[in-house]
């Protein structure tokens, strides 16, 4: 079956990962807080607080600075206010790029957000400009293993309402929908199944390669982006072996 991510060196990205983890832990945190705020603080009850904690698990991210962001939703550490915004515009070489963020300040991130596309080569658009070219899939990141048997997977994972199940050369991808993502993580957590991530995310129908010197502005535009604490995720169809 076909995959959608593009999963090239799993190491690279681990150390990448571990450089940034302090950061990582505060946009998941922000995560947290707004699903809790939003569905109540009990997982049990809140499917999407459920998902943002399967998530923050992924990342390795530890139970007590979870329990706190869901404390500090309730009102119990002094709640902000954030606010999901998109963007949506385009990178270098008519890329397609949509930004996530959640901000006390609107105008601070859309500042923000705009200076790093331009910085990058790109500009932003109007909402809908680049949106068509992408589909919001849960996707579920595995490692290859030599205890994971391949097909006793796939079946586990199909079985439990996943869409697509691809072998890439150190991952599997499992993808489903956004309706399914939560059961679908769930069987595969009761069955002792450990995720390099777990989310709900935006995947590009087609991607668009890029050279060199595109990339490395590109990737100057990326690193803006995700350096930005309000940006939470960063969504674009540019493929290229120069980009991390």
């Amino acid at each position: 079956m076909s995959g959608h991510s593009k999963w090239h060196n799993i190491q690279a990205k681990k150390g990448k990962a571990d450089a940034k983890r302090g950061k990582i832990f505060t946009k998941i945190g922000k995560e947290i807080m707004v699903a809790a705020k939003n569905g109540g603080a009990n997982p049990e009850t809140n499917a999407k607080l459920r998902d943002v904690i399967a998530k923050a698990k992924a990342a390795n991210m530890p139970n007590d600075t979870i329990t706190r962001a869901i404390k500090k939703a309730s009102g119990e550490l002094g709640a902000v206010n954030y606010e999901t915004i998109m963007y949506e515009g385009y990178g270098i070489d008519g890329t397609a790029v949509i930004v996530e963020a959640l901000t006390d300040n609107k105008n601070r991130t859309a500042g923000n957000v705009r200076y790093a596309f331009t910085k990058g080569g790109g500009n932003m658009g109007t909402m809908g400009c680049v949106g068509f070219m992408f589909q919001t899939k849960g996707e579920i990141i595995i490692e290859k293993t030599d205890e994971t048997d391949e097909d006793e997977l796939m079946m586990m994972a199909l079985d439990a309402g996943a869409e697509d199940f691809a072998a890439e050369d150190e991952v599997f991808v499992i993808t489903t929908t956004p309706e399914d993502f939560g059961s679908v993580r769930e069987a595969l957590e009761a069955n002792g199944i450990e995720f390099l991530e777990a989310e709900v995310k935006m995947i590009p129908d087609t991607y668009t390669e890029i050279g060199e010197e595109s990339a490395k502005k590109f990737q100057k535009m990326l690193d803006m982006l995700e350096d930005d604490d309000d940006v939470q995720n960063v969504y674009h169809n540019a493929e290229s072996e120069y980009l991390d």
